[in-house]
């Protein structure tokens, strides 16, 4: 037993050790009254405090939080939620002083020092402060440089300052240090920062240096569409019709639903390229493509108008109306064609049927019978047993009538 005697010892002082540390951690000495430190976060202020705020109960939150703060004023985590709700309720100032009180408090650890940094400087970019927020990001950054909450602010607010170069920069570190199943989006994002540089150097006059990031947008994302119009704009400025008729066209390859975008523009090139046939090519093929598409009906029938095709332009202007009844300028186009054709009266009648077929006056939560009123989509009146819906609705086949009805 005595060769176990200083074993026991040392052990008995590592325990003893141990449980003063636990103490000391714990409990602190304050105005003559030992507190203790957990029991300040387990407060009724502290709980309440965040019963308010998931509530959004700002005022009351502060309130419970202030009166938890004075429990224990060294709880760090306590003051910085307090600036955050002080942020949040537009004291901006209050915010910044308890913030900055906090980074100067001694032995603060790294990860403290970050978050509190970060805190910050969202209080700076709340207040407006620009170069300050800019600064305290760039501070989180340089304690740790992969923090990706101080990287994304960091980047919107150089794209508020139409900073593009800097926030492609900051773009391309936030990709590589998220997740990979981001990526596509960062891809995307970096395509938009890209288009925006171009458009930059365009205003600068330096229109090479513009369509090298336009095709760079286009690579790094083949779906941002105002990189292929700015592309075939650049083209043509250097009188490089095929090359802008070649980037309009991917544009409609790419987005069909989008394709109305450069229908003015293809129009005008091939004109200038000599074979106007082709734009109603283009509008046959996206109609082919897409029954309901009722820009390309509207644009080749503004097409044909110009060439003085008004009978041909009024059955494509009738069948968009038909897919899409609430749009203004199909109207004023159809009234543009009937004067071309002195306003015939079977015409007019035509389209008048047209028109009350679409429903364009209907209320869709009207019944079309009885006026029985209904907040459903797609019912059926309980009085004259007459089916109702919205517009997009009514082109649904008759077997799902049929299935809805059984």
């Amino acid at each position: 037993m005595d060769g176990y005697g200083p074993f026991l010892t040392a052990l008995l002082c590592l325990l003893f050790g141990l449980a003063a540390g636990k103490a000391w951690e714990r409990y602190k000495l304050q105005e003559g009254r030992w507190i203790d430190r957990r029991k300040a976060r387990e407060s009724p202020h502290y709980m309440q405090g965040l019963n308010f705020l998931v509530a959004n109960q700002l005022d009351l939150a502060i309130e419970e939080m202030t009166q938890a703060a004075k429990l224990d004023p060294d709880a760090l985590e306590i003051h910085m939620i307090l600036g955050n709700l002080y942020r949040e309720k537009g004291q901006v100032g209050r915010a910044v002083q308890i913030h900055q009180q906090l980074l100067q408090r001694p032995r603060l650890r790294p990860i403290e020092h970050t978050y509190v940094q970060l805190c910050l400087g969202l209080d700076y970019k709340r207040g407006g402060f620009i170069d300050r927020a800019i600064e305290a990001f760039n501070e989180v950054l340089r304690l740790d440089p992969g923090n990706e909450h101080a990287l994304i602010h960091l980047e919107r607010l150089y794209e508020d300052q139409h900073q593009w170069k800097e926030a492609a920069a900051i773009r391309e570190r936030l990709a590589r240090v998220t997740r990979s199943s981001l990526q596509a989006r960062h891809q995307s994002i970096q395509a938009f920062l890209e288009n925006e540089l171009g458009v930059q150097h365009r205003e600068a006059g330096d229109e090479p240096a513009a369509v090298r990031h336009f095709m760079a947008a286009i690579e790094t994302d083949s779906h941002v569409v105002p990189a292929y119009l700015n592309l075939g704009d650049g083209k043509m400025k250097q009188n490089d019709v095929a090359g802008a008729v070649e980037a309009w066209e991917r544009l409609l390859a790419v987005a069909p639903e989008r394709a109305y975008l450069a229908f003015a523009r293809l129009e005008a090139a091939y004109e200038q390229r000599g074979t106007p046939a082709q734009f109603e090519e283009m509008c046959r093929g996206l109609i082919n493509g897409n029954g309901q598409d009722w820009r390309a009906r509207l644009a080749w029938a503004r097409h044909l108008l110009v060439r003085r095709q008004p009978e041909a332009a009024l059955a494509l202007l009738l069948e968009a109306l038909a897919h899409n009844p609430h749009a203004v300028i199909i109207h004023q186009t159809i009234w543009e064609t009937l004067q071309q054709m002195a306003f015939a009266p079977p015409l007019v009648t035509r389209y008048i049927s047209v028109n009350r077929e679409a429903v364009f006056y209907s209320d869709p939560h009207i019944c079309v019978r009885c006026r029985y009123r209904s907040n459903e989509l797609l019912w059926k009146c309980p009085h004259c047993h007459e089916w109702n819906t919205f517009v997009e609705e009514r082109i649904a086949p008759a077997q799902d009538t049929e299935v809805a009805e059984g």
